[in-house]
């Protein structure tokens, strides 16, 4: 009995290993998954890898955030961050494009790329949307709305619509500048953006 129970736990083991194996996850963005403004540890990256792990998901969240970045600062970064060997991404880009009034068709051509060098790199994408501002009109609004939407589409990825979605419009869960999320309010898109992640993780670690 004691070596049929042995040769069971040797046969197991390794599904056993590596369904507990660390997952990585490379965030990549601008100030809102820097945690800008927040005391250490309540930025979304932290947040985010607390939810997973107690989900029972081994999991490091990977903070690629970086306070005033465009979409074309982190398609210069892409490769940096990928020296950290992620699992899976999620992107959070465009946010400082559509607040300086950049054109919202060369956010996509740097975001496309950016999902293209993930997708040449074997690492699945998450895709953040960003809504715009009025300032600039309802014809920018649209075309830069439109960017996500489309690149989920031709790159038959997931599609988070809106990060701050539930939290910009509540000025308790937001900074005293009205842009950026304090810990309560990254603990919601946390909450709400984390059945995607987990989909996402799930998928990445399926065989084949």
């Amino acid at each position: 009995m004691a070596i049929g129970l042995t040769l069971i736990s040797l046969v197991l083991a390794p599904d056993s290993a590596a369904g507990s194996a660390e997952v990585r996850v490379l965030a990549l963005g601008d100030s809102l998954t820097a945690g800008y403004g927040l005391p250490p540890g309540q930025g979304f990256a932290d947040q985010l890898e607390r939810a997973l792990r107690a989900k029972g998901i081994e999991a490091r969240v990977l903070n690629g955030g970086v306070s005033g970045d465009t979409t074309a600062g982190g398609l210069a970064r892409l490769d940096w961050a990928l020296a950290d060997r992620p699992d899976v991404a999620i992107v959070e880009l465009g946010a400082n494009d559509m607040l300086r009034g950049l054109d919202p068709q060369a956010a996509e051509k740097n975001l496309d790329r950016i999902l293209a060098r993930l997708k040449s790199a074997g690492v699945p994408a998450l895709l953040a949307g960003m809504r715009s501002l009025t300032n600039w009109g309802a014809d920018y609004a649209n075309r830069f709305e439109r960017i996500y939407p489309d690149l989920a589409r031709r790159y038959g990825i997931d599609l988070y619509p809106f990060f701050l979605e539930g939290v910009i419009q509540v000025p308790a869960l937001m900074l005293q500048d009205g842009l950026h999320p304090n810990a309560r309010g990254v603990s919601v898109i946390v909450a709400r953006i984390l059945p995607q992640v987990e989909r996402l993780i799930a998928a990445a670690r399926k065989p084949g």
